[in-house]
């Protein structure tokens, strides 16, 4: 009797074995999948991944489990089915219609989904109770929809995975979080990214064929129903199985490759997801390497010949009061620039501010995330484990570069075409005293073409222009920061602008369109009377993809920047190693600003300036330098690599691609270096040392 009440398990674990399986060779073949394995590894791979597949199904399958144990004739007789009926009705009434309910109190949707769900059930079982001649064609209708939501969730969970491999190389992560958070902006970039239709048509139409399948194979087993004991046997077991799996998944997941594509090729999208979910935000102290904290400070704190985070940079020439807009141009990597190699056209514009201006050709971003590129441009620190601190809840008050224009007089804002909640810049940029100019601030007839990531770049140009009129006039200078959004999926945009039609989808059709905005904007901007005193900062927020082999791929984090000034910038290249935290030291050190900083980016022009670049993702933190990239990881892993230049057809100084060799011996003091510079910037930010 037991065992056919585990046909329903038994063949839906083989569906999603056999799912997940086809999963994982679509991923070792996939293009993105930058690795070659033998066919031991291979093997490996996919004996791991089975494991954990099973470990995770019985996981899944406990509320199956819990569906069978409810199951019971007993509870419609009287005088049992009538007074649980009149509970339901009970907490119905008291749900749908008494306004000071408990489940009112909680506010959004949660009364709406509470009703719901107690009236469906209600209703259920009042069905069952006063009609039990058609009970067991209820019972089955509701076993087919409990299947049924299996199969979809297989599916769907399948197809999403594909997608997201497809644009990151990896399983899930705190990536896939930030997309169940911002649902609006993540369905529309779907609506509009893909054939959602059909997709969605032909996961229902399986789903529902697979579920038709296993159904008719195990409908009988609700036609006798387990009895108490075989519904505390199955109890028990899943029970066992469920905290054998919860203990063995996490140390599947510790099971080492040889590479970062093996390693989430034989892992599980549900444990990833929810560990991301969990840990979004990372302690540094004890899952990295450390040293003693005053050791790690003195340190870190001798790039800049100084005993103190906070220090007084002082310049022998008088400041220059001139406008500054810096604009970050969205996943712009420098592979899309001719002066790096590329040979499609897609950035006309930049290629030609390039030559006028002083050049950035050896930058490198800190993360691979919009809030990364924007958290290393305006507080110019090291990235931290964890999310961006511009999405932690101790965002406000820091020490900016809004903050050092605000000193000296400066009208200081944000300028971005989408919903500025988004990614939590909103709540960022105003705490941090800057004003923002959004979607919200345009009416009607000032948008001619925008996507669910905001307005076209077109247009915002058009109002960066027209609030930095206003601003001129008022007489005092302005900082702004314009975060562009055009050059991102569905990469969408107005047709007739460039030579790649706005309904291809295309990335290069994004970054062109881009390019184009750039160059109308700055068309427009030469006309005012403001253009001659304003320095323009070009730089990326990050590249368009961070996927390779190794953790942090260094090709996958060099971008363009640039600092433009009609008659005061003299065009030039700056060859040296830099950061994303260094760009805007840079620019205070052009105007000749005096000011306290806190700043752990550098002046690249001073004589302390150490060549150097920090690189990360949301776990895995990276200092280059000396030749070396030094990787710190939880669980106090620390890898070293040497960077070996490839040969190509450009000069030296614009080569992108690196071969990461594992070193053979470790350089201790870059591990130090690296190690210090980390934990020194999660110290100081645990201790609010990097407010204003």
């Amino acid at each position: 009797m037991m065992q056919t009440k585990l046909k329903p398990f038994f063949y839906l674990g083989i569906f999603y074995l056999l799912v997940s399986l086809i999963l994982r060779i679509i991923f070792i073949f996939h293009p993105i999948t930058n690795a070659d394995f033998a066919l031991f590894e291979s093997l490996k791979i996919v004996a791991v991944g089975l494991l954990s597949d099973i470990l995770v199904f019985t996981l899944a399958s406990s509320l199956l489990a819990l569906y069978f144990l409810f199951l019971s004739n007993s509870k419609y007789r009287k005088p049992y089915g009538y007074i649980i009926f009149g509970l339901l009705m009970t907490a119905f009434i008291y749900t749908a219609f008494v306004p000071g309910n408990i489940f009112r109190q909680y506010g959004g949707a949660f009364p709406e989904v509470a009703t719901a769900f107690i009236g469906l059930k209600t209703l259920l079982f009042g069905l069952m109770l006063f009609l039990p001649v058609q009970r067991l064609k209820i019972r089955n209708i509701l076993y087919f929809i409990t299947l049924f939501l299996y199969v979809v969730l297989i599916i769907f969970n399948a197809v999403s995975e594909y997608f997201f491999w497809n644009e990151f190389g990896v399983r899930y992560n705190f990536i896939a979080v930030d997309y169940l958070i911002y649902t609006n902006e993540v369905i529309g970039n779907i609506m509009e990214s893909y054939p959602v239709l059909p997709l969605f048509s032909v996961i229902f139409i399986l789903a529902a064929a697979v579920t038709w399948f296993i159904f008719r194979r195990t409908k009988d087993e609700l036609i006798e129903l387990p009895n108490f004991k075989q519904k505390l046997i199955l109890l028990g077991s899943f029970v066992l199985l469920c905290g054998m799996s919860l203990v063995l998944i996490p140390k599947l997941n510790e099971v080492k490759t040889g590479n970062t594509f093996a390693q989430e090729i034989q892992a599980n999208g549900f444990p990833k997801f929810f560990n991301a979910f969990t840990q979004k935000e990372l302690n540094y102290f004890p899952f990295y390497p450390t040293l003693n904290e005053s050791v790690a400070e003195q340190r870190f704190l001798r790039e800049f010949k100084s005993a103190s985070l906070s220090r007084i940079i002082t310049s022998p020439k008088p400041e220059l009061k001139k406008n500054v807009v810096l604009i970050s141009i969205e996943s712009l990597s420098a592979d899309f620039l001719a002066h790096y190699g590329n040979t499609q056209n897609i950035t006309p514009f930049f290629d030609s501010l390039a030559t006028r201006s002083l050049m950035f050709t050896n930058l490198y971003a800190t993360g691979n995330r919009t809030v990364r590129g924007l958290e290393a441009l305006t507080l110019c620190i090291p990235p931290t484990a964890g999310e961006s601190i511009i999405k932690r809840k101790n965002n406000k008050n820091k020490f900016t570069t809004g903050s050092v224009f605000k000193s000296k007089g400066y009208d200081v804002k944000f300028l971005y075409g989408g919903d500025s909640y988004f990614d939590n810049m909103e709540d960022f940029y105003k705490g941090n005293g800057y004003d923002i100019v959004d979607r919200s601030s345009f009416k009607p007839e000032e948008i001619t073409f925008g996507n669910i990531w905001g307005v076209s770049d077109e247009d915002m140009a058009r109002k960066a222009i027209e609030v930095m009129n206003l601003e001129a006039k008022s007489g005092k200078p302005f900082f702004n920061h314009w975060m562009t959004v055009s050059n991102h999926r569905p990469f969408t945009y107005p047709d007739g602008r460039i030579d790649i039609p706005g309904n291809a989808k295309s990335r290069e059709g994004g970054v062109k369109y881009t390019d184009y905005s750039i160059r109308k904007f700055f068309k427009m901007a030469k006309k005012q009377d403001w253009y001659k005193n304003t320095v323009f900062v070009i730089v990326a927020d990050h590249c368009a993809s961070s996927a390779g082999k190794t953790e942090l791929p260094m090709d996958k984090y060099r971008i363009p920047g640039m600092i433009f000034s009609e008659g005061f910038i003299e065009p030039q290249q700056f060859n040296r190693l830099m950061s994303q935290i260094d760009v805007m030291p840079t620019l205070l050190g052009i105007l000749n600003f005096s000011y306290r900083s806190t700043f752990l980016g550098q002046d690249v022009f001073t004589d302390d300036f150490q060549p150097k670049a920090y690189v990360a993702t949301y776990q895995d933190l990276g200092l280059v330098k000396d030749n070396y990239l030094t990787v710190i990881s939880p669980t106090k892993k620390v890898r070293q690599y040497s960077l070996v230049s490839q040969k190509s057809g450009l000069p030296e100084d614009f080569r992108l691609y690196f071969d990461e060799i594992p070193a053979k011996k470790s350089v201790q003091n870059l591990i130090d270096d690296c190690v210090a510079a980390f934990q020194s910037t999660s110290y100081w930010l645990q201790e609010n040392k990097l407010n204003k």
